[in-house]
């Protein structure tokens, strides 16, 4: 909606710390990223830096109704919209809580957790640390999957999780990388 991206673009500009694109994913990286996901098999998805919703509006319209849904959004403007839009969702602010609202909302591990997280723009500690909390709150199979706009992350990936498959998507502004990690 060209409604989100002026808003997502004004963000980017009070924040570019914590916005980490000027525009939200296409439609080509939405669809790259969820690609091989079994959505209507999960009972838990989880979503880090949902922003304006691309990747939740594409989940809202795939999971079944016993699933549930967990979002983390800082900014709060963006948050609620996403909470009015989804209101079945559960919402929470800071990815690095991840284990805390799970089990406070006394959820199960998750099957998968999608990420639009900018890392590149966080220090290391916090990058580890939220890379952390998405390993211990994956389920035995669970997946991540991740894009970033540069390969800044891929060394860590690799040191937590058992395999990690590297995919690029061109047509984005920027152009992204794409994890498909599995714990």
């Amino acid at each position: 909606m060209a409604t989100d991206r002026v808003e997502f673009f004004l963000k980017f500009l009070t924040q570019p710390g914590k916005i980490g694109s000027i525009t939200p994913s296409s439609t080509r990286l939405t669809k790259r990223m969820m690609a091989n996901l079994p959505l209507e098999q999960m009972r838990l998805i989880v979503e880090l830096g949902a922003g304006t919703g691309v990747f939740t509006s594409y989940i809202a319209n795939r999971v079944h109704n016993d699933c549930s849904v967990l979002v983390f959004e800082q900014n709060k403007e963006m948050r609620e919209a996403l909470q009015a839009r989804y209101p079945a969702f559960f919402y929470a602010s800071q990815a690095q809580t991840l284990s805390r609202q799970r089990q406070e909302l006394c959820l199960p591990k998750a099957d998968c957790v999608v990420s639009g997280l900018p890392f590149a723009t966080f220090p290391g500690v916090l990058r580890a640390r939220i890379i952390r909390q998405v390993y211990d709150n994956l389920a035995n199979d669970g997946i991540f999957v991740a894009f970033q706009y540069s390969p800044l992350i891929s060394g860590l990936l690799k040191r937590c999780f058992s395999r990690v498959e590297t995919g690029f998507v061109l047509r984005n502004m920027p152009p992204a990388f794409v994890y498909m990690c599995r714990k």
